[in-house]
Parts: structure tokens; sequence; C-alpha cells
């Protein structure tokens, strides 16, 4: 009698379009990379025109399908206005966002804004304008949301960054919920301290390199590289099962 033998669904995501946020450099560049790789036609968006063109052209020089989106994701109703004239799109990966690392006491209304109103309040209206294109187009798709180990852990001088990846972690578990019916899943990467254009300055700091490093059990800081492989498995038929849940890629830091 001859076996069966099941076949894994593959990372490809050929013929589909993927819409990165942040997309210039460091993780959304590498989210972007990775897509093409798999078969995805990349929008990259972002505010600085020069870096997304240029990553663009960086991902058709290898022959992936990418193309640039001048996009303030900050502009709720001009972000909704362009994905709707744009979209709709398959794969979501939620990345813009910042930092202003200060202790608890040293926080300003304007740091408060600027990080929550980033982090939070545009990743969930940018999800929004990407699901009405979906559920208009009467498609499945996946929404990929960039959060952080700081999702699930309290940390120093990040009041504001914890707030905002909470929330992420959140309104991602009840998209979940809302668009299962709809087949859009929708789900997070936590990644650990990566090293990237935006987090470089702090590891000039010895002693803050020194307690990271201490606290992730591979003994490394996170590279984009490592991120990539999450994205390609998050936005695949290889997680067709998945959703309101978190891929946690952070060395081991929250396992203890």
């Amino acid at each position: 009698m001859s076996v069966r033998l099941p076949k894994a669904p593959g990372f490809r995501v050929d013929g589909q379009r993927a819409l990165v946020t942040g997309a210039g450099r460091g993780i959304g560049l590498a989210c972007a990379a990775a897509l093409a790789e798999a078969g995805a036609e990349v929008t990259l968006a972002g505010r600085t025109v020069d870096e997304i063109d240029q990553a663009a052209a960086a991902i058709r020089d290898t022959g992936g399908a990418a193309q640039a989106l001048r996009l303030d994701v900050s502009d709720i109703a001009g972000t909704a206005a362009t994905i709707a004239r744009t979209g709709p799109f398959d794969i979501l990966v939620n990345n813009a966002g910042t930092n202003r690392p200060k202790p608890v006491w040293d926080v300003s209304e304007a740091d408060y804004d600027t990080v929550l109103d980033l982090n939070l309040k545009a990743a969930f209206f940018v999800a929004q304008a990407v699901v009405r294109g979906l559920i208009a187009a009467g498609k499945p798709g996946s929404l990929i949301h960039m959060s952080s180990q700081m999702g699930q852990v309290g940390g120093a001088a990040r009041s504001l960054y914890c707030a905002s990846k909470w929330g992420m972690e959140g309104f991602s578990r009840a998209l979940a919920l809302d668009l299962a019916p709809h087949r859009i899943r929708s789900n997070t990467i936590a990644p650990t301290f990566v090293e990237t254009p935006m987090t470089r300055p702090f590891f000039e700091d010895k002693a803050f390199l020194d307690s990271v490093i201490a606290k992730i059990k591979l003994g490394r800081l996170g590279q984009v590289e490592d991120l990539m492989g999450a994205v390609q498995f998050l936005a695949s038929p290889s997680s067709a099962l998945m959703t309101g849940t978190t891929l946690t890629v952070d060395g081991g830091w929250t396992a203890e």
C-alpha cells in the first residue's frame, strides 16, 4: 500500500501585493526584500522619497517587483485615501514606528503624542485602510504588525514604547476576531533589540549594550535578517491557520 505524503505549503507569495510601511531602511527594508524574494509585488511606503526610491530600485535590481510610495502614515485621512487608490494589498507589514526612551518623570505630552500617534494610532488606521480594501475586493489577506518584546514585558525608560506595543498586541488580537470571517489574518512579530540605523546610537553606550546582551539569552543583538523568515512565514500559506497571535523573535529575552 502506498503512503500519500503531505506537502508543506511553502513560503511563496507569488502574485500577491504587499504594502510595507517605514520601508526605507532597517527592519522595513528587510521585510520588503524578504517579501519580494518570496514573489510578492512590494510597495515600499515612507516619508523620505529618496530612501524608498533607492530601496525599491535595489529590489528591482535583484529581480524583484517593487515600487516606492510616498506616505505619511500620521496623516490618517490622506493615508486612507492613498491606500484606497493604490490597493487592495494582500499583505501588510505595519512597520512604521519611533521611540523616545526616557524615564517616566521626564516624559512630556509631546513625547507621548509622538510615540503613541505613530506606533499605535497610525498603525491601527493603516490596518483599517488595508482591511477595507480587502473586504471590498472580497479577498483574503495577512496583516503583520511589527510589535516588540516590549509588548510583552516592561522596560526601563520605555513607558511610552511599551504602551504603544502592548496596544498593538491588543488591537491585533481584536482585529483577528473581527476579520476571521473575511479570511483576513492579523498577527504580530515581536523582536528583541535589533541593530538598525534608528537603534545603533543607543548601543554606543557600552553599559546599555552590555545590559541588553545580558538579557538576550543567545548572547547577541538581533539583525534585520533574523526577521525576514518570520515575515515570509506569516505572509505565506504556511501560516494559514495562524491569527491573533505573536511570533516572538527575542533570543530568549522573555523566556525568563
